[in-house]
């Protein structure tokens, strides 16, 4: 166990149980899983559901002691101030959010509402339950806010990666709605002393992905012969990170960051989406061939661009690693080959999330 997380768990022994919000999704699903892997302190799951919160992610935990599933909304301050002090919370890490640029494009309104009052309301909640506290339980409290690096706007192809004193630029109704966010947790901590941690992290990929993302909808549309999307001429560029480095890094932040404090977390993976596609293409023609021996990239099709594209995003994720000693265990080339074979052997997983109203959304999206 790190040091910074014994002590934070000795300073909080009365306090000892994690509230996790959006934990049935891509990244908190994947964060709940390596938490309760590499540690034994419970878990309140707090997930309520929409097209990417999907309880089959966490099937493993089936009867799992240390996992609570929780269904409902953070905009329901009542049921966060009840979860927050019948469970002696001792830290929240918030990942829920609506997360998706094209259906923020077509539906701003509930990007608004989640990411927006949805973060206003559990601040508030944890504002309450943290001034509750005392002595050494307040002090160990902390709240970790999980962003994204879309707030900092787009990089010409020349620019210096983004750091975290990077000016926010968001240029979509998603990254717009996060970069309120993130205001709000400072603001929080600045205006009333709240113990944030804010991290900022690159395009994630890997496991339990909802295909509506490059990674597995590449994947799983080139498996189903259909056409591969590639907007505009496809050298949009993006830091690849996987998801599972993601967890570990956020594990490290809880236990070790500092208070008020922003944290970039990125792979160190910059690559344009059309050499994506490709290497995804190369993996799907050696593990599992097309029948008429075509490859899959005779697939690729390239669509019109979406509104507002931001062209390039980079991480300079060197702070973490100067001040919490975190790097990436995984390169492009490994995480792209074990996300691969994830997909290969979990065809009933994806079979089970690609339901009538996903395959209305992609038509409409990519007609």
């Amino acid at each position: 166990m790190l040091p910074g997380l014994a002590l934070l768990l000795l300073a909080a022994r009365l306090l000892m149980t994690l509230l996790v919000t959006g934990g049935a999704g891509f990244i908190g699903s994947n964060f709940v899983l390596d938490w309760l892997r590499e540690s034994d302190e419970p878990v309140i799951n707090l997930d309520c559901l929409t097209y990417a919160g999907n309880l089959h992610n966490l099937a493993s935990l089936e009867g799992d002691p240390h996992h609570t599933f929780v269904r409902g909304n953070i905009l329901d301050g009542d049921l966060v101030s009840a979860l927050l002090r019948d469970h002696r919370v001792r830290a929240i890490v918030h990942f829920a959010a609506e997360s998706h640029v094209d259906r923020s494009i077509h539906g701003p309104d509930d990007f608004i509402q989640t990411n927006i009052v949805g973060s206003f309301r559990l601040l508030e909640a944890a504002r309450a339950h943290w001034m509750s506290l005392d002595g050494e339980a307040k002090a160990a409290f902390r709240f970790l806010h999980v962003s994204t690096d879309e707030v900092y706007g787009s990089l010409g192809a020349h620019d210096a990666a983004f750091t975290e004193t990077h000016p926010y630029q968001p240029n979509s109704p998603y990254s717009a709605s996060k970069a309120a966010s993130d205001h709000l947790v400072r603001a929080y901590h600045h205006t009333y002393g709240l113990p944030v941690l804010t991290s900022n992290c690159s395009n994630n990929y890997g496991p339990y992905q909802f295909p509506e993302k490059l990674i597995p909808l590449v994947i799983h549309h080139a498996l189903a012969g259909k056409p591969l999307p590639i907007y505009g001429d496809g050298q949009q560029v993006r830091d690849w990170l996987h998801v599972r480095d993601h967890a570990s890094a956020l594990r490290r932040i809880l236990a070790q960051g500092t208070p008020g404090e922003t944290y970039n977390v990125g792979g160190w993976n910059e690559r344009p989406n059309l050499e994506v596609v490709h290497t995804l293409c190369r993996l799907l023609d050696e593990a599992s061939p097309r029948p008429d021996g075509k490859p899959y990239s005779s697939q690729i099709e390239f669509v019109r661009d979406r509104p507002g594209h931001d062209r390039r995003y980079a991480i300079d994720a060197r702070k973490i690693e100067r001040e919490l000693g975190w790097r990436p265990d995984e390169t492009f080339e490994s995480g792209m080959a074990n996300t691969v074979a994830w997909y290969l052997a979990h065809q009933d997983w994806v079979r089970a999330v690609t339901d009538g109203s996903y395959r209305d959304w992609i038509s409409r999206q990519y007609q």
